[in-house]
Parts: structure tokens; C-alpha cells; sequence
């Protein structure tokens, strides 16, 4: 036996790979989807308008629009399995009170309109598709993968162009309703936050305050001793009420942040840190008072995961401005292994920031060291404010 007898045969291979088979699927079910969508917009548009002499004519029309979107969301179902086309979905119609208010918002509604549109185009295409692909699956199998791969381009882009979402403002619209809970969520838990430490701490010490006194005053002439006592400890009640307001109100907004700005305001988080911490604020102007905030607030409970987690020897604080973005960048020299889904509060910080268009990005090796830099959007604080 020679040496090209001894030498394997390659394995062997499919003529045609698992995404041609998808994408020749695709096309021959092209006719029966078009159809359908075909049929639908004909009937949609032409009752519709037809009937828009009468009073239920333009509402058929928004019904057969807001339908549409469901034909929409089979097709790019159909294409996400079979072509491999990733569309995000359009945001849903917005919840109007009022039929006349849902029947305007729905008729200038351009994700049904384009829907219309691909329905009514798909059949044609459709046809053209079906026919080619089963004339090519029985006579032109040696080039059906390359006709399958160039008719299957024509639908992405009929895909992409049609059934995605309206524009780059359609998809900031999703986003900002998903931000808009988010803030409305965490104004919530400030406010229960807030509600709670004055339920338990200084309004119950005020209670205890309000019975000292009064036994005080009970025991002024009996025992004038005993009251006197009693109104020290008193004394002592109000200091303490007033650091808890004190501490509470720095909570809600600190003086220093309103008064002298970022630099004075996080050295003196950065001065409670239990760890050394250098900070550096390089801003040649104030930003607007929210965005200063989101800011303090943003350092302060990061300033707080590395006294509380961090195990750090030091810290640092960096902010600076760079085109439209304020930036933020805290450091630490500790154990690291810091994560979203640690239970640190950094997923509802990264929330929080999302909310305002912010960015933040956590860099936490095993080991160490953690940096977590926070993005804000600049803007600019109003003239004497």
C-alpha cells in the first residue's frame, strides 16, 4: 500500500451549510407572509379611507395600524430566526386618555405606516422570491447559496429599513420612559429613606424630649433637684436631635455643596472617609445644580463601599470637565471584586446615573485596585445662580 492510500480522506461536508438552508426557507415562505401582509394593508387602507366619510371609517383605519404592529413583530421574529437580523423592537404607542387622543396618536403612528408599506410591498417580492428560489432548488442547485445569499440581502435591508424603529429620537424615547421609573423610583425610596429617619431618630428623640420636660416641669417645685436633672438630660436630648437634623438635612442637600461648590464639599465627605483620601476637583465653572448633586452623591456612596467593603489604604477622587461630560473617577488601593450585582449599591448608582444620560463604568479586578468612573452630561448653571 502506497503512501496516497496510507493519507486520510477530508471528512466529508454538507453542500450547503445550516444558514443557507435558513435563509432558503426564509424566501420560500416569502409568499405566504406576503400575501397575508398584503392582504391586510389592502383591506386596512381601503375600508379606512373608503369609510372616512363616516364615523367609523378613520377609527378602522387606527385599528388597522395599530394591527399592523403585529404583523411588524412577526416578521422580525422571522427574520431574527431565519436571516440572523437583529432589530430592536419600536417603542409601543403611547397611553393617551381619551378616544380622540388614541385615534390621532395611532393615524400618525409611522411604525404602522411602514409596516403598511412593507406589506404592501412583500408580495410582489414575494412572489419574485418564491419563484426564483424553487426554480433554483430544482434546476440551479449548484448556485443556490449564492442566489439564496443575494435575494436574502434584498430582505435585511427591506427588514432594517421598514420594521425597525422610526429613528434614533423613537429608541431615546424608550429610554428615557425606562429612565423616567427610575427616577420616579428612587425619589420614592429618598422620600421613605427620608420619612423613616425622621419616624425613628429625631422625631422619637423630640417625643422622649417633650416627656422629660414636662416631668421637669411636674417636678420643678417638688423636687427641685430631680428637675433639674431632668432638664439636663433634656439639653442633651436637643443636641443630640439637632446633629440627627443636621446629619439628615446634609443628606438631602449639604450646605457646603450650595455654598462653596464640589471641591469643599467632597474633601469634606473625603475628610469622614476612614481611609486617606486625595481629591482633585479641576472645574473652571459650576454645573447645574442637579447635575452638582447627582455628583456629591455619587462620590459620597462610593466614598462609603470603600470605607464599609474596600479594605483600602488610600483613595483618591478625580473630577474634571472634557467637552459636554463631567466626569468623575474614584479610586482605591483595596481588595477589588467589587461588581454590579455585589449588593453595594453600585447597580442602583449605575441607575441613577443611566437616568440623566450618565454613564458608569466599574473596573474591580480580584485583588485590586478598583477605579469606577461616573460620566454626567455638563450643563452649565443658569446666570447669578
Amino acid at each position: 500500500m502506497n503512501a496516497e492510500t496510507d493519507t486520510p480522506l477530508p471528512p466529508v461536508r454538507p453542500a450547503y451549510g445550516r444558514q443557507t438552508w435558513k435563509e432558503i426557507s426564509f424566501l420560500l415562505t416569502n409568499l405566504l407572509t406576503g400575501l397575508v401582509g398584503f392582504v391586510y394593508t389592502v383591506a386596512s387602507v381601503a375600508i379606512g379611507v373608503g369609510l372616512a366619510v363616516t364615523v367609523v371609517g378613520l377609527p378602522l383605519l387606527a385599528f388597522g395600524l395599530t394591527g399592523a404592529r403585529g404583523i411588524g413583530r412577526s416578521e422580525r421574529a422571522r427574520a431574527r430566526a431565519l436571516l440572523d437580523v437583529r432589530v430592536e423592537e419600536p417603542s409601543p404607542l403611547p397611553r393617551r386618555h381619551g378616544f380622540l387622543n388614541w385615534l390621532w396618536t395611532a393615524l400618525k403612528d409611522p411604525v404602522g405606516w411602514r409596516t403598511m408599506l412593507y406589506g404592501f410591498i412583500r408580495l410582489p417580492w414575494g412572489i419574485v422570491t418564491f419563484a426564483v428560489t424553487l426554480v433554483s432548488l430544482i434546476v440551479l442547485w449548484p448556485v443556490l447559496p449564492f442566489v439564496a445569499r443575494g435575494l436574502s440581502t434584498v430582505d435585511r435591508v427591506m427588514v432594517r429599513g421598514l420594521l425597525s424603529p422610526s429613528d434614533e429620537l423613537e429608541r431615546r424615547i424608550a429610554e428615557l420612559e425606562s429612565d423616567r421609573g427610575v427616577v420616579v423610583d428612587t425619589a420614592a425610596a429618598d422620600l421613605r429613606r427620608i420619612e423613616r429617619d425622621l419616624h425613628d431618630g429625631a422625631q422619637a428623640r423630640l417625643v422622649a424630649l417633650a416627656m422629660g420636660l414636662g416631668l421637669a416641669k411636674e417636678k420643678l417645685l417638688e423636687d427641685p433637684e430631680a428637675a433639674a436633672a431632668m432638664v439636663d438630660e433634656a439639653h442633651g436630648e436637643v443636641k443630640l436631635a439637632l446633629q440627627e437634623l443636621r446629619d439628615l438635612a446634609r443628606g438631602i442637600h449639604p450646605a457646603v455643596l450650595t455654598d462653596r461648590g464640589l471641591d469643599a464639599a467632597l474633601s469634606s465627605i473625603a475628610a469622614r472617609c476612614t481611609v486617606p483620601v486625595k481629591v482633585t476637583v479641576d472645574l473652571a465653572e459650576r454645573p447645574a445644580e442637579a447635575i452638582e448633586g447627582i455628583a456629591y452623591f455619587t462620590v459620597s456612596e462610593l466614598l462609603q463601599n470603600v470605607s464599609k467593603h474596600a479594605r483600602a489604604r488610600s483613595a483618591s477622587v478625580d473630577v474634571w470637565r472634557r467637552d459636554d461630560r463631567l466626569l468623575l473617577q474614584v479610586q482605591d488601593d483595596g481588595k477589588g471584586g467589587a461588581r454590579l450585582d455585589g449588593g453595594t449599591g453600585m447597580a442602583g448608582l449605575a441607575e441613577r446615573l443611566g437616568a440623566v444620560d450618565g454613564l458608569f463604568v466599574l473596573d474591580s479586578p480580584e485583588g485590586g485596585p478598583t477605579t469606577v468612573t461616573a460620566e454626567l452630561p455638563w450643563r452649565a448653571r443658569p446666570t447669578g445662580a
